[in-house]
């Protein structure tokens, strides 16, 4: 009996000192996802809680200063800063803030994009002269500065939609880049925008449609806003001598907007690089010849536009190196090929007679080593 009791409580303190043991173990606890990584569309996704929905958000914070030049990304070329006096800046200074956010859902009949980028910026302005005669000079600060974002208020800024857009089933809504537009836009170098030859880099408000035939080869051909392609219609009844001397070759006369932009491009992207040919046409629509509709006023005609452009990609230069190549040919759609931040003269259009629109440009060619940039695609 004494033996058996001594069995038992040694077996009890064997168990209870095993069960101590146990408790001792740490027990890893199943990691919290809070947000679930999207690896569907590439790096940087995450899918909205409680949905299928996949987003991206971007952005960056940049600080520049831009030396002998009142404007930003821009050359010296007029206003204050083209007269290289003691009103000209040294130097201007810029400070952004860039968002962006890139949705992704996918439906039955395939991917629905939601893409959108702004940004907010502040731009230092200048002083522009106030006097009116030879001895009572004076100056007063202007926001609104050379480079035309009107953001350098001192207490204000400005908010830029870059783009905004969607895109289904090969369809795209929205303010995109230009179908007519290569790649690198107005950047063949990934540095200067100021460069004639091109549609430029803003984006445009369009209704596009790409077709893909594989291997690389796409189509594309879109419905594209009038309103923001539209240069300089005169009505040279009103030219003067001291305007025609600064290029000013009689009144605005920029009627409203009757047809979107019609452009076609075709585009073949493999891997020793890229070729485009883009063309586009645009109508020119003229106001009346004096006050109001009894004055007549002259028919619309439309103007065009065709673009050859080549990238050859990883030349024996360095690791990411292209050449760029791109030429435009315009007659009565000068935009096309002196995009908004060429700082030059830009070809006219008459409104009385016409003759304007015969007028044609070439584009230089751009022959860049660089590393291509980085674009929205579309």
């Amino acid at each position: 009996m004494k033996l058996m009791k001594s069995f038992i409580l040694g077996s009890a303190a064997m168990f209870a000192g095993a069960g101590a043991q146990a408790a001792d173990l740490p027990v890893k606890a199943k990691a919290i996802e809070y947000v679930k990584i999207c690896s569907l569309y590439g790096a940087g996704f995450y899918y909205i809680p409680g949905t299928d929905t996949c987003i991206k958000l971007g952005g960056y914070v940049r600080g520049s200063t831009q030396l002998g030049t009142n404007s930003v990304w821009g050359a010296a070329a007029s206003g204050l800063g083209g007269a290289h006096n003691r009103l000209s800046n040294y130097y201007t200074a810029q400070s952004r803030f860039d968002f962006s956010t890139d949705t992704r859902t996918a439906t039955e009949y395939g991917v629905l994009r939601t893409y959108a980028e702004l940004a907010f910026t502040w731009t230092a302005g200048g002083y522009g002269g106030a006097g009116s005669n030879l001895i009572n000079g004076a100056t007063s600060y202007t926001g609104s500065n050379p480079a035309g974002s009107g953001s350098g208020m001192v207490s204000g800024g400005s908010l830029s939609v870059y783009y905004a857009f969607l895109q289904f089933a090969g369809f795209t809504f929205g303010r995109a880049q230009s179908q007519f537009s290569s790649p690198w836009t107005n950047y063949p170098g990934n540095s200067f925008d100021g460069m004639p030859g091109g549609g430029g880099w803003e984006a445009v408000n369009q209704i596009a449609y790409t077709a893909d035939f594989g291997q690389g080869i796409t189509a594309s051909f879109s419905a594209e806003d009038q309103v923001s392609r539209t240069t300089n219609i005169w009505n040279v009844s009103g030219a003067t001598a001291a305007g025609l001397a600064t290029g000013t070759y009689g009144a605005g006369d920029i009627g409203g907007s009757r047809a979107p932009d019609l452009v076609a491009m075709l585009r073949v992207d493999q891997a020793w690089g890229l070729f485009q040919a883009s063309v586009a046409a645009h109508d020119n629509h003229a106001g009346y010849y004096g006050v109001d509709e009894t004055t007549g006023h002259p028919g619309d005609k439309w103007g065009w536009a065709g673009q050859l452009a080549l990238s050859i990609k990883n030349i024996p230069t360095g690791a990411g190196d292209t050449i760029n190549v791109q030429g435009v040919y315009t007659n009565g759609a000068s935009i096309y090929n002196f995009q908004s931040y060429t700082p030059f003269l830009m070809p006219s259009t008459a409104a009385r007679d016409w003759e304007g629109l015969t007028r044609a440009s070439v584009s230089p060619v751009f022959l860049t080593l660089c590393s291509s940039p980085a674009r929205v695609s579309n």
